[in-house]
């Protein structure tokens, strides 16, 4: 099969979320691509065990250009400070909303701060990171694109998922909403829709070891019922996905080649909607 070559050359990108996972590759091939990265994460140093380069560095060491903001995305004050120092830079032309945790909880037992605290990060982080981008896009006359990173608990509900299944459903909607309000000012807003991807993803808890997917925590002390050969029965094309499957639907919808595509969900799932 063929492959895609994208240029973001004079394209300033924050990818919040960037340290680990998902968004350390997201960033990483903005980076490749030619872009100006901005890493914005509450912790600097990545959770995956075999890395031990901070995404920023790992930009730079092969020939880009990088920075890291300390950023708690749950304080819209924080994300308006990443936007600001993209200014230095130009201003935000791709605004990547990418952190967010996960919890575990059935809606009996479910803790009301526990709540707030995921719908704080991975809801309330993706409304002030819309909003701030596309004020300065707004403020500096220029198009741009928002990719938020929604998940197939965006539309499919999970037993146990209470909390993470509700905020990744308002992220879908986040992104609609924003896409129609935001059209008519050349600003794109889409997401993108993980299945079960291998990496590391959690609460940010050290109690929280290696997980798999984007809404899929495989520990027997939090989901005894899940079983890894079971998930990846169920998956059509017959494996999880991996960091690297995930990370160019990023570059596709901040692209050219998506330049009328908004309020679209992305699904990169391996064919898991389907069943």
């Amino acid at each position: 099969m063929g492959t895609t070559t994208y240029d973001f050359a004079d394209e300033t990108v924050i990818v919040t979320g960037g340290t680990s996972g998902i968004g350390r590759e997201v960033a990483r091939r903005f980076g490749e691509a030619g872009a100006t990265v901005i890493v914005a994460d509450i912790r600097e140093q990545p959770k995956e065990d075999d890395e031990s380069a901070p995404t920023h560095e790992l930009v730079e060491d092969a020939g880009g250009r990088a920075t890291f903001v300390e950023t708690d995305v749950s304080d819209p004050d924080d994300v308006g400070a990443v936007v600001e120092a993209a200014r230095e830079f130009g201003g935000v032309d791709v605004m990547v909303n990418n952190a967010a945790i996960y919890r575990h909880g059935t809606l009996l037992e479910t803790d009301a701060d526990a709540f707030d605290q995921v719908l704080a990060i991975n809801v309330r982080g993706v409304f002030a990171g819309c909003r701030a981008a596309a004020r300065d896009m707004l403020d500096r006359g220029e198009p741009g694109s928002i990719v938020n990173t929604a998940s197939i608990s965006s539309e499919y509900a999970q037993i146990g998922h209470t909390m993470y299944d509700a905020s990744k459903g308002a992220v879908m909607m986040l992104t609609r909403v924003a896409a129609l309000e935001l059209a008519r000012y050349d600003v794109r807003v889409n997401a993108v829709a993980p299945g079960i991807i291998e990496t590391t993803f959690g609460s940010g808890n050290p109690d929280f070891e290696r997980t798999v997917g984007d809404g899929f925590i495989l520990e027997d002390a939090e989901l005894p019922d899940l079983d890894a050969q079971e998930i990846e029965t169920d998956i059509p094309m017959g494996r999880r996905g991996s960091t690297e499957d995930v990370a160019g639907s990023y570059l596709f919808l901040a692209s050219d080649d998506a330049a009328y595509v908004t309020g679209h969900l992305l699904y990169v799932d391996g064919g898991y909607q389907i069943i």
